[in-house]
C-alpha cells in the first residue's frame, strides 16, 4: 500500500450528517470514530473525532467536528491529509519534516490515542496539513 493524499474537512458538529450525504451523493463506504470512541465522557463524546468515505470511484474524504477548544473557521476548515502505513513511516516523516518546515505545529507528531503517529502543522504558506502514520495493523 502506498500513501494517500486527502482533503480532511472540519465541521462545527455536524460533521456525520455532512458525511451521510456526501455518501448519498457520492456512494461509498463511510467509516465514523467519535471522540468517546477513544475515551472522552464529556459533552464531545458524541461528536466525530475522525470519519473517511472512501468510494467505488477512488475518491476519499475526511472529516471531524473541531474538538472542544479549538476555533471553527469558516472558509478555514479544510486541512490536506497524507496518510499512509507503517512501512512508508521514512517518507511520511520526510513529508512531515518539510511540510512543517518553517511553519507552525499545532500538533507534534507522535502517538496518538487510535495508534498511529499523527501530526498537524500549518505550512509557511498558511496551508494546514495531517501527517499519519498507521500501525502495522491499522491498514494505514
Amino acid at each position: 500500500m502506498t500513501s494517500n493524499l486527502n482533503p480532511y474537512i472540519s465541521f462545527d458538529g455536524n460533521a456525520r450528517e455532512a458525511m451521510e450525504f456526501y455518501r448519498s451523493a457520492l456512494g461509498g463506504d463511510l467509516t465514523v470514530s467519535t471522540f468517546g470512541d477513544m475515551g472522552d465522557t464529556g459533552p464531545a463524546a458524541d461528536k466525530v473525532m475522525h470519519s473517511q468515505l472512501e468510494t467505488p470511484t477512488g475518491f476519499h474524504l475526511m472529516a471531524a467536528d473541531t474538538p472542544p477548544g479549538m476555533e471553527y473557521r469558516p472558509g478555514q476548515n479544510i486541512s490536506i491529509s497524507i496518510s499512509g502505513p507503517a512501512a512508508d513511516a521514512a517518507n511520511l516523516r520526510r513529508y512531515w519534516e518539510a511540510l512543517s518546515a518553517g511553519g507552525t505545529i499545532t500538533v507534534p507528531l507522535e502517538k496518538q490515542p487510535w495508534g498511529d503517529e499523527m501530526g498537524a502543522c500549518v505550512d509557511r504558506y498558511g496551508i494546514a496539513w495531517l501527517v499519519d502514520i498507521g500501525t502495522a495493523d491499522s491498514g494505514q
